[in-house]
């Protein structure tokens, strides 16, 4: 089974809890979608509604994450032969186990598997994807499938944000079979551009030779550092 799977928080800092969640199932022909709201007792951040438009008052009568469908879901299809899809897959995971599950079966990250692919996009965010790979021509279509009406069609969305991850898998579907977008979501990228910053369009080997002092404040400074970039910046300053 393919499990496409998004997730939205309270926030983004130690402590903040999953608020909603959104999951779109694949097995042979039959699909499943999920959508919830769930309150885990954590009062969502203003910040975080601005993003998601998930109120305090949306979740106050929302049941905790273990009594959801989801939550039911996911341990029923906790399997070695499922994969879950999710673009940035480590957050999500690491959401889950926090909340107390853990995944036993295969990963595919769509971020990580784009970069690998497609290296040459200006950017790798979900949303920027969607147009850049022109994913919308065919998220009308195949939004009738899972219950979801165009109105819902808007960025963290838990459930259509799923859609669009969908829609990025079967675009990279066609360029490697599935196992081999498994493996490829396993291995770093060696990143070749800034897409953020005072850099942001240029070549990072460039800048590794004009401005070394720059990638060195950035292992040293940026905590939330991108796992790819850690490791690109550490190949071209040490090899």
């Amino acid at each position: 089974m393919l499990i496409f799977l998004d997730l939205e928080t309270t926030g983004l800092d130690i402590g903040d809890k999953i608020c909603s969640i959104g999951i779109i199932g694949v097995l042979e022909s039959e699909t499943v979608s999920i959508y919830e709201l769930v309150n885990e007792g954590k009062k969502i951040s203003a910040k975080a509604s601005s993003i998601n438009h998930i109120t305090n008052e949306m979740l106050k009568d929302k049941p905790p994450l273990k009594e959801s469908r989801a939550w039911k879901f996911l341990h029923e299809h906790n399997k070695e032969d499922a994969t879950i899809i999710a673009h940035n897959i480590n957050f999500d995971l690491n959401m889950l186990e926090s909340a107390g599950f853990t995944w036993h079966g295969k990963t595919l990250d769509t971020l990580r598997v784009t970069k690998h692919l497609i290296p040459e996009c200006e950017g790798f965010s979900l949303q920027f994807l969607r147009y850049e790979l022109r994913l919308y021509k065919q998220e009308q279509k195949e939004a009738l499938k899972y219950a979801l009406h165009e109105r819902d069609l808007m960025p963290h969305n838990a459930l259509s944000d799923d859609l669009h991850v969908k829609l990025l898998y079967d675009c990279l579907a066609q360029i490697k079979e599935h196992d081999m977008l498994v493996e490829l979501s396993q291995k770093n990228v060696l990143m070749q551009k800034f897409d953020f910053g005072k850099y942001s369009g240029r070549y990072i080997e460039e800048i590794s030779m004009c401005d070394r002092g720059y990638l060195e404040w950035m292992l040293l400074n940026i905590v939330d550092l991108d796992e790819d970039l850690k490791y690109t910046l550490k190949r071209y300053l040490h090899g």
